[in-house]
């Protein structure tokens, strides 16, 4: 029987920066693994969160789950949400992903991450990726995704490698949750930058 609501690790696991290992077609459609990915489901359903790693559950495998589900954006500023390009994602699993850049346009956003709970921090990540990968069925698949699904990709694709987003974030903008909450949300990228004095972030690169 699945383990739902599963322990979260924290930044600091030695996990955390490891390189996950790859799974075999036989590995993923056993009974062990297919209980993990619903327990891997239920505990970012339960935290609540976009997408999780397996690494962030303590196993070190190429196993990521994604879900973004419509109420998630219910009350976000409607201009936030066409800013970030963010739509519903329906839940979906990716194995031993392989991620390729198809445009090398970037933008920047506060990201948050459930292995750094109460923190957040800009981080520039490319618009558009594609991730040749294997679903929960052992089968082929190939995404293309763009805006904040293609960052999601990202940042679980990260997870995957040993890597977090504080290594790729301005860390001048490095905030706890609450003190965004408090003084920089409804603010655009490009003020806070300007307030922050992060005279070389700007917002679609190329």
């Amino acid at each position: 029987m699945a383990q739902f609501n599963l322990k979260l690790l924290q930044v600091g696991e030695p996990v955390l920066r490891q390189q996950a290992r790859t799974l075999s077609a036989q590995e993923i459609r056993s009974p062990e693994i297919q209980q993990l990915i619903e327990s891997i489901r239920e505990t970012m359903r339960a935290a609540p969160g976009v997408g999780l790693a397996a690494p962030q559950i303590g196993e070190s495998l190429q196993l990521a789950v994604i879900e973004d589900r419509p109420e998630y954006s219910e009350r976000v500023d409607p201009t936030v949400l066409a800013a970030q390009d963010r739509k519903p994602v329906p839940f979906h699993v990716i194995i031993n992903p392989q991620l390729v850049v198809t445009e090398e346009t970037t933008a920047e956003f506060f990201e948050g991450c459930l292995s750094l709970t109460g923190f957040t921090a800009l981080v520039s990540r490319v618009k558009k990726v594609g991730v040749k990968c294997l679903n929960e069925k052992a089968e082929p698949v190939f995404i293309e995704a763009q805006g904040w699904y293609a960052r999601i990709l990202q940042h679980e694709i990260d997870h995957l490698n040993g890597k977090l987003y504080i290594d790729h974030m301005i860390s001048r903008s490095f905030m706890t949750v609450d003190n965004h909450a408090c003084h920089w949300a409804g603010r655009s990228v490009e003020d806070i930058c300007e307030v922050l004095g992060l005279t070389a972030c700007y917002v679609d690169k190329k």
